[in-house]
């Protein structure tokens, strides 16, 4: 069966003069507009398409992709704001409505925002800023350690949320965070530990014994790049160390007592050098 709101791989069944018509199970057949029917497209062949409402809020089909289905966040724009809520590019023909009850801020026009999408009780498509209504705050079975992906949402006191794997919300304190972080911006992150309260806090920094022994496989292969010798120590900025490594000061610091004790590197106020 054919769901609004997503992307569907539909049979052609019937063609007209104005576009195809495609099988879309319970939903009846769907009209493909002749604007968007591929070149050499014949009935029988499976098609890749969005079904969406057009003005009229009549079922319809495009091989365009929106830049979110049903289900998904995604970082928009407001086009416009009136009486009935704001309005927001996603791509279709129709801007998409966030009525004002799922603003978790008014919206304004030229502005973005993070916005779940989901089906009205009109079973039309719409979207919401109130994450927290459609995505799950605790914890179901992610482990400390996890990699997962992860898109910025909003900002606090206490540092960013984040939405985890499309499913979940998690929080990266301000602890955690050695970089400029902005609304929507995508990354790999990981589950740092799930508090008593079962909520998720994450971090962008890879945790563990494995995660050193990659920085020092790291540092070293640096060392040899550059004949022995790197002038980043355990003294350099926090900036300095994040720029060449992405990781804390705190945890180079760690690699660099490791490797040291391994008699790999010796150390120096100005210096760190390759045992020879």
């Amino acid at each position: 069966m054919a769901r609004v709101g997503q992307i569907n791989r539909l049979k052609i069944v019937k063609e007209v003069e104005f576009g195809l018509y495609l099988d879309g199970g319970d939903l009846g057949e769907i009209l493909l507009p002749l604007r968007y029917v591929p070149p050499k497209a014949k009935v029988g062949q499976m098609l890749e398409v969005f079904i969406h409402l057009d003005s009229q809020d009549r079922l319809v089909a495009t091989t365009d992709k929106p830049l979110a289905q049903i289900g998904e966040v995604a970082y928009l724009e407001v086009t416009d704001v009136n009486r009935t809520g704001a309005f927001m590019n996603w791509g279709m023909p129709k801007d998409l409505l966030v009525p004002y009850a799922e603003q978790r801020v008014p919206m304004e026009k030229g502005k973005s925002y993070c916005v779940y999408l989901y089906m009205d009780l009109s079973d039309r498509i719409a979207a919401s800023s109130k994450l927290s209504l459609h995505l799950k705050e605790t914890n179901d079975n992610f482990k400390s350690g996890q990699p997962v992906k992860l898109m910025v949402v909003s900002r606090s006191d206490m540092g960013y949320t984040a939405v985890i794997d499309g499913t979940h919300l998690g929080l990266i304190h301000n602890s955690d965070i050695l970089q400029p972080l902005r609304m929507g911006q995508k990354m790999q992150g990981y589950i740092k530990g799930i508090r008593p309260d079962h909520r998720i806090n994450l971090t962008l920094q890879k945790r563990g014994a494995e995660a050193q022994e990659e920085l020092g496989l790291m540092i070293l292969a640096v060392l040899e790049a550059n004949d022995g010798v790197s002038e980043l120590t355990d003294k350099s900025t926090p900036e300095e160390i994040f720029k060449r490594y992405r990781v804390s000061k705190a945890s180079y610091k760690k690699a660099l007592g490791k490797l040291y004790a391994a008699k790999k590197i010796t150390i120096t106020p100005t210096q760190i050098s390759l045992v020879k």
